[in-house]
């Protein structure tokens, strides 16, 4: 693998959705060695470790781009934590000003960075291919769930607040199910608190597990809570992690939403280079 070592890096967590991030404007790794690139740093306990790695590219159409690879080294269209990270990092490197927009296979992200920087808002791409009452058997039941593309693909479940949820098990089901082919989708398992605040447990493609925090997944399950009249806007996600998301949205009829806000940390976890070893 060709590779220019040693790559500054920043490892970044949103919500406790990790991700490595580089400034690739300059490229350091050729395009067609990248996912196999991805699926080595991103590997616990041998390399770096996270949920996805980020590189910043140059654009012509805002003031970066970015490629997005799971940790398996699958590409994201789009990843709502991730694309936090990403907007904190650039105004950390001076890539863009606390106002900016980016280009991801979703369409161009609007970000703005809040107060002293931790607080990152996002303007996401508009949702989409809204489908509601499919039926799925779990655990040996017909449950209903509703389905939209907040960016990437995503399955929303509304579960009683006390129940158990088998995440790994259901969540593998969903997400290769045959309604959700071929790209599959992510699970989100939705419980609604007494505050009015929803807890959202999320399995995501190509990590393939329960993950600390779904940006999109928030999305999709906070606007799928306001059409079932369970909340409303601005709703209030739990995450997996302890952390609290904020989404806006304005619901129109189709269903339709519009004007859809994700606000939520970006933190800055640690610096650093990678070696070669790091691919070993």
């Amino acid at each position: 693998m060709d590779v220019k070592f040693p790559i500054s890096f920043v490892k970044m967590s949103g919500t406790g959705n990790d991700f490595i991030i580089i400034d690739h404007r300059r490229p350091l790794i050729p395009i067609e060695a990248l996912a196999e690139f991805a699926s080595r740093v991103c590997r616990r306990m041998f390399s770096v470790g996270a949920d996805g790695l980020i590189l910043l590219e140059n654009s012509d159409k805002a003031d970066f781009s970015w490629r997005f690879y799971n940790a398996n080294g699958s590409v994201a269209e789009m990843c709502g934590n991730g694309a936090r990270c990403a907007a904190r990092f650039a105004f950390a490197k001076k890539i863009a000003g606390k106002k900016m927009s980016f280009e991801t296979l979703a369409g161009i992200i609007e970000a703005e960075i809040l107060g002293d920087g931790e607080e990152v808002s996002l303007l996401m791409t508009p949702p989409f291919d809204f489908r509601t009452g499919l039926q799925v058997s779990l655990g040996g039941e017909e449950r209903t769930i509703s389905f939209m593309n907040s960016g990437v693909p995503h399955a929303v479940l509304f579960m009683d607040s006390g129940m158990e949820i088998p995440v790994k098990e259901w969540g593998h089901e969903i997400r290769f199910h045959e309604l959700f082919q071929p790209a599959g989708a992510n699970a989100n398992f939705v419980q609604a608190l007494a505050d009015g605040t929803i807890r959202v447990r999320t399995y995501e493609r190509g990590v393939e597990d329960e993950t600390m925090a779904c940006g999109t997944g928030a999305v999709a399950s906070a606007i799928f809570a306001g059409i079932e009249g369970i909340a409303t806007s601005p709703v209030k996600v739990l995450t997996s992690g302890g952390d609290q998301l904020t989404i806006i949205f304005e619901l129109k009829e189709g269903p339709v939403a519009e004007n859809v806000y994700l606000h939520g940390p970006a933190r800055i976890i640690y610096e650093g280079q990678l070696t070669a070893e790091s691919l070993l």
